[in-house]
Formats: structure tokens, C-alpha cells, sequence
């Protein structure tokens, strides 16, 4: 398997066969992104939620590739409206794609679309993360969410490979609760999203890192466009 992170919360698994799946494409809008969306090729495309900096491309991506968009059920259909397949789905289930499994699973955070123009919010039903399960391993995005205690149950309950952990603050938490929930998870590897994008979230991921091995857990900074093999 091979992972690429292309900055924010965008994070792409590529089988063994050569299937892929991204999740929160966020390139144009991000000053840190080295790929562009049409460089991007994927069997399926992942939303957490509904915020600009985690579907900005999703659309054009889905396009491309004839993908489907998977989300939750209210954003699913927000965004079939816009010409792209979708599959909705809800907290707790998990979908079958042949090449891999997603279940979703809670995120604390908000989702909602705002129409500038009208002045106007649209629900888009509630944020999420996911587990990923290919090539007979485990792959956790944590979505944009805030420290909740159920992020141990899913680590008893998972033997989680890699870890997605937001740590940029503001809009997420932070390092120090991003600690906690890499404790909780117990990923065999902690990856840091979410952070550097934007002034209000710059963070210093290598200290992240190696707080997190002070505490025995093994942490690694991707850069944009950089990947690892499992």
C-alpha cells in the first residue's frame, strides 16, 4: 500500500492493485498543495464533512474519474446535485468499495455549507472520520474533530496502522489533545494533518512528533506530496 498526504487533510491510499481512494481533496485553496486536482486519479472520493478546505475538489476529482462521492447521507445529496455519483451513508456504517471498506465513524466538529452569495448555510449533516481497511491493513482519518473520549473504544477496538490526527488548533485540536487521542488510538504510526494551511493553524508538527516519542509512540511529518509504503 502506499499512502500520499497532499497537505491539509487531504490523504490518498493506493492499493496494492493500483486502486485508489482520496479523502478531503483541498489542493487549489491551499498554498502548500503541490498537486494539482487534475493530477489526482481515484476509484472513490471520501468527504468528512462539508467545509470548503475538505471538498473544494471533490467535484472536479469526481469528474475526471467517474468516482463516486462518499459522505454522509445529506452531503451525498448536496453533492449529487452538482452532476457527481454519490453513495450516502451514515455514522457507524461501513461500505464495501472491492477494493476497500470505509466505516465511518464520529468526528466533534461542525459541517455546513455557506453561500456567500445569500447569505445562507445549508445543513450538511454531521462530520465524520474513517476507518479504512485495504490490503489487510488499517488506516484511520480522524476527520476535523476535538478530543472525545470514545477515540480510546475505537483504538481497543481497531488495530490501527496509521493514524490522521488534526493537531492544528482553532478549528481543531490541538497538539496537546492530539497527543491524547494518539494515546487512545494507538496507531502503530501517527501522521499530523490539519496545520500550516492558514496563520490561525501553524504548528510545529516535528515537536508534535517527537512529544510523541517521549511518550513511545511512533510519529512521521509528510510533507505535501510526500508518501510512505506499508
Amino acid at each position: 500500500m502506499k499512502i500520499v498526504y497532499h497537505g491539509h487533510s487531504c490523504v490518498q491510499v493506493v492499493t496494492s492493485e493500483g486502486k485508489s481512494l482520496v479523502i478531503d481533496p483541498f489542493l487549489r485553496g491551499n498554498p502548500l498543495a503541490v498537486t494539482k486536482p487534475e493530477d489526482i486519479q481515484a476509484d472513490a472520493v471520501l468527504l468528512t464533512h462539508a467545509h470548503t478546505d475538505h471538498l473544494l475538489d471533490a467535484e472536479p476529482i469526481a469528474k475526471a474519474n467517474d468516482a463516486p462521492v462518499i459522505a454522509i447521507v445529506e452531503l451525498a445529496t448536496y453533492m449529487s446535485w452538482k452532476g457527481v455519483k454519490t453513495i450516502g451513508m451514515n455514522m457507524g456504517g461501513t461500505i464495501d468499495l472491492g477494493f476497500a471498506q470505509a466505516k465511518m465513524i464520529q468526528a466533534f466538529h461542525s459541517s455546513g455549507i455557506v453561500l456567500e452569495e445569500t447569505q445562507q448555510i445549508v445543513y450538511a449533516g454531521m462530520p465524520a472520520g474513517f476507518i479504512v481497511r485495504a490490503d489487510g491493513l488499517t488506516i484511520l482519518h480522524a476527520g476535523d474533530t476535538a478530543l472525545y473520549g470514545d477515540m480510546k473504544m475505537i483504538g481497543e477496538r481497531n488495530a490501527i496502522d496509521v493514524a490522521f490526527i488534526p493537531i492544528g488548533d482553532h478549528y481543531t485540536m490541538g497538539p496537546e489533545d492530539a497527543l491524547q487521542a494518539a494515546e487512545w488510538y494507538n496507531a502503530k504510526l501517527v501522521i499530523p494533518v490539519h496545520y500550516d494551511s492558514f496563520p490561525v493553524i501553524k504548528q510545529d508538527a516535528e515537536a508534535f512528533v517527537a512529544k510523541l516519542a517521549s511518550r513511545g509512540l511512533k510519529g512521521k511529518v509528510l510533507a505535501p506530496g510526500e508518501s510512505i509504503e506499508l
